[in-house]
């Protein structure tokens, strides 16, 4: 079973998460920011991912913290579920609507950290999670899966929309990433020998 157990414990903030990368799209996520929840629970559901996350963050003082080492944490478990890498795609993407938005995602899990958002979203807060603070989130995931991640909203007008439809296009991107090619079950996806 694909399946990784974090524990990430700094002085700002407190993470226990497991992700099973084969799983039902079930979840159990409590961050202390409710927006950022749904989010979470959206993107274990549309990868069909099973993900549990209890965390706690010094949100007294920003939601920084919590949000970033959240997106470490979850690259870190597919890093950790994905084991050497061999047999995988490497590479996945999805073109997510969502009413009146339009979002893509591409993924690439091989082994080099980079990431570009292009959200389009002009307001502080959606929900009660700070906008600005989602950017962090999936660059801190591409630091800890090492992973190239591009997510663009093509267009919209829901800030609400245009972030849901982000991680929804993300799960599904990052399914299709991590699924298992039968053909290159023996193969690591890389002429260089190396992720």
């Amino acid at each position: 079973m694909r399946r990784a157990v974090i524990d990430r414990q700094t002085t700002e903030t407190q993470i226990a998460l497991a992700l099973t990368l084969d799983g039902r799209g079930r979840y159990e996520v409590h961050t202390g920011i409710r927006f950022l929840d749904h989010m979470l629970e959206l993107f274990a559901r549309h990868g069909g991912f099973d993900l549990t996350v209890n965390a706690t963050g010094d949100l007294d003082v920003d939601q920084h913290h919590t949000v970033e080492d959240l997106g470490i944490a979850l690259g870190e478990a597919v890093a950790g579920a994905l084991g050497d890498r061999k047999g995988i795609n490497r590479a996945g993407y999805f073109v997510m609507p969502m009413d009146e938005t339009l979002a893509v995602c591409a993924i690439d899990l091989g082994g080099r950290p980079h990431t570009v958002v292009d959200l389009k979203v002009r307001v502080r807060l959606v929900g009660d999670l700070q906008t600005e603070l989602v950017h962090d989130f999936f660059e801190g995931f591409a630091m800890g899966a090492r992973a190239n991640v591009h997510l663009k909203v093509m267009y919209g007008r829901s800030n609400h929309h245009k972030i849901e439809a982000v991680y929804k296009a993300f799960g599904r991107a990052l399914r299709v990433a991590c699924a298992k090619d039968a053909r290159m079950a023996k193969l690591l996806p890389s002429t260089k020998g190396l992720l």
